[in-house]
């Protein structure tokens, strides 16, 4: 089988990587990015068995995966679907689905489309930052699967769980809602975090030398690739943007609490946060 990888950053080098490495010579891998710089980091780190431009890996794949930023993926999926035939299988990774899924609703080959998302992610990008295992025990999410073709499903499935995947079944609009609450904001939260740090903090020494693991965990995220994110934002504006109003909300409650030195208002939202304890153990367990 030759499977067309689209998009060779993190997640679609650490596919293509996978996939490469581990199938041996059952799976033959081709790259396709318009980075040129990441087309040949991606031979030279042997992601990938070749390089071809879109058209002609069109031409020759079984099943093209997509791992562009997600607001070119409603141009590229239905100028995919008009090229291809009606056995290959379209699979996209997108963070967000509600705008990958309109843009194909009514096309004539919307059951060769898988709209997937899996969870996962380091806060690194380009091919060097591809990895084994990345995907390992963690979730993917399959939108509008009654719109695909089960044979379309199940290969996706199949590869899926060769990497190590375990899939579930959302709605878009579900999928999107839930993510803004527990990916999106958290990016935010962290990119505002950490530029709020560098605005006060003049003193850089000291951000490195007082900082603890705790800021350090907190603004992990803001090393995440802007040209990955910026889309993700936009593509999910109104879900993002009702949760960041909820979240200006506790701030600001917060904010009033510390003003007022109210210790015991403050104690009970910090009460009422440490809830999420159970959940955060439940998903470090699932890992193991």
């Amino acid at each position: 089988m030759k499977v067309a990888v689209v998009g060779l950053g993190l997640i679609g080098g650490s596919i293509a990587k996978e996939i490469k490495i581990r199938s041996i010579s059952s799976i033959k891998v081709t790259g396709v990015d318009i980075n040129l710089s990441h087309c040949k980091q991606a031979m030279e780190l042997g992601l990938v068995d070749n390089i071809l431009d879109l058209d002609e890996a069109i031409s020759t794949c079984e099943v093209i995966i997509l791992a562009t930023p997600v607001d070119i993926l409603t141009t590229l999926i239905p100028q995919i679907l008009d090229k291809m035939n009606d056995k290959q299988v379209l699979i996209d990774t997108g963070s967000t689905k509600i705008k990958v899924c309109n843009c194909v609703a009514e096309h004539p080959k919307r059951s060769r489309f898988v709209a997937a998302h899996p969870l996962a992610g380091t806060e690194f990008s380009g091919p060097e930052a591809a990895l084994m295992e990345l995907f390992k025990g963690k979730k993917n999410i399959i939108c509008e699967k009654e719109k695909s073709a089960p044979d379309a499903v199940a290969l996706a499935i199949k590869i899926f769980q060769f990497l190590g995947l375990e899939t579930y079944y959302l709605p878009a609009e579900e999928h999107d809602k839930h993510m803004a609450y527990v990916s999106h904001l958290s990016h935010v939260s962290s990119f505002t975090l950490s530029k709020t740090v560098l605005d006060i903090e003049q003193d850089e020494s000291q951000i490195f030398n007082l900082a603890s693991t705790g800021f350090a965990s907190t603004a992990r995220l803001a090393k995440s690739n802007a040209e990955t994110w910026g889309p993700i934002f936009d593509t999910n504006s109104i879900y993002l943007v009702e949760a960041l109003d909820r979240y200006i909300e506790n701030l600001n409650a917060f904010r009033k609490f510390i003003q007022e030195g109210n210790q015991v208002e403050m104690k009970k939202i910090m009460l009422a946060s440490n809830k999420i304890k159970p959940v955060l153990q439940g998903i470090s367990s699932n890992k193991k």
